[in-house]
């Protein structure tokens, strides 16, 4: 078993082993792309330490590359400005991954715009997820990032079926993402009595729902089910279309889980989840227009008229990652090769 080294303590990677400071430590994705031949250092807990600026000057030595994801959306513009200075001026190899041009999180863009910026322009290395939003990153900021496909997440269980006709979709209380979870409900249950199903709504266990949307449960509209993280795809396993309700975004994890295990997907028209997969049925849903809920009846109701596609091959999915490990391996040789010149 690979060793993981905790800052504050003396590292070795060994011959051709390159210590990894992935922010955040570990979570699907992270854990996904890791090269077998790296060495993560850090340890969990949100914010990463290594976001503090006093921390990463303390331990710059004891790691060779610094990869962002996420979690930084918590600093202001300035904090941030001042921590890629100090991860310039200790030199340490930044490498940056854009999840999301538009974080669902945030009631406006201009937030993480300013984040992005700010962290790109510093970023040895630029990856992200689809062509689109390649294309997207070279407009907006003058960088040309590396596209890799997103890994599996997911592996079915075989013990376990799926409903034909069962549409389900994550629905709790309003959010920027979801401004109005009632018109999403209703849309969507229409769509699936038009396509001779249902509709289950996904709430997450200490959340809570919408009372409207209690109500539709009680009357028999729909069916209101809660789930906890770790039981996320065996719930979507079960369904024949999964919805996505977002109307602001990029990627979606929840995509490629449904890939994984093979439920069909409608995904809103903002951002690139389309580019994602192909059995990706689009419906109308972004921040200039808003929702459009007859085309979410009618992009459900299609959806049901089609066969639940296969799970993924698992062997395709397993060469898939090894290529994206692959490339990661590369990127991080290169950035902690010019390190090392420097």
């Amino acid at each position: 078993m690979d060793p993981v080294h905790r800052p504050g303590e003396v590292s070795v990677a060994g011959p051709g082993r390159l210590r990894v400071a992935s922010v955040p430590f570990s979570d699907p994705y992270v854990d996904a792309v890791l090269p077998e031949e790296a060495v993560p250092v850090g340890a969990p807990g949100e914010p990463s330490r290594w976001l503090d600026e006093a921390y990463l000057a303390a331990h710059a030595d004891q790691v060779d590359v610094l990869h962002l994801h996420s979690g930084y959306g918590h600093l202001g513009l300035r904090e941030l400005e001042s921590w890629t200075e100090t991860v310039r001026r200790l030199g340490v190899p930044l490498v940056v991954t854009v999840h999301q041009l538009r974080d669902p999180a945030q009631s406006s863009r201009s937030r993480h715009d300013g984040h992005l910026r700010t962290v790109l322009a510093t970023a040895e290395v630029v990856l992200t997820l689809t062509p689109s939003a390649a294309d997207e990153i070279v407009d907006r900021y003058g960088r040309t990032p590396i596209v890799l496909a997103h890994p599996s997440l997911a592996v079915p269980d075989p013990e376990l079926g799926a409903e034909r006709g069962l549409v389900g979709v994550q629905l709790g209380v309003p959010s920027s993402a979801v401004p109005d979870p009632v018109a999403v409900a209703r849309a969507a249950a229409s769509g699936a009595v038009s396509g001779g199903g249902r509709l289950r709504v996904l709430v997450e266990a200490g959340g809570d729902a919408h009372p409207d949307i209690r109500a539709m449960a009680e009357s028999g509209e729909l069916e209101l089910v809660e789930y906890t993280r770790p039981d996320l795809a065996a719930q979507l396993q079960q369904l024949h279309v999964a919805v996505l309700p977002e109307r602001c975004g990029t990627h979606s994890r929840d995509l490629e889980v449904c890939r994984d295990v093979g439920t069909r997907v409608v995904a809103p028209s903002c951002g690139f989840f389309a580019d994602q997969w192909s059995e990706v049925v689009t419906y109308g849903n972004d921040e200039r227009d808003g929702l459009d809920p007859v085309s979410l009846t009618a992009a459900v109701s299609a959806a049901l008229t089609r066969p639940m596609p296969r799970p993924a091959d698992r062997a395709w999915r397993e060469e898939q990652r090894a290529a994206v490990q692959r490339v990661h391996a590369e990127v991080y040789a290169q950035v902690a090769a010019d390190r090392s010149w420097v």
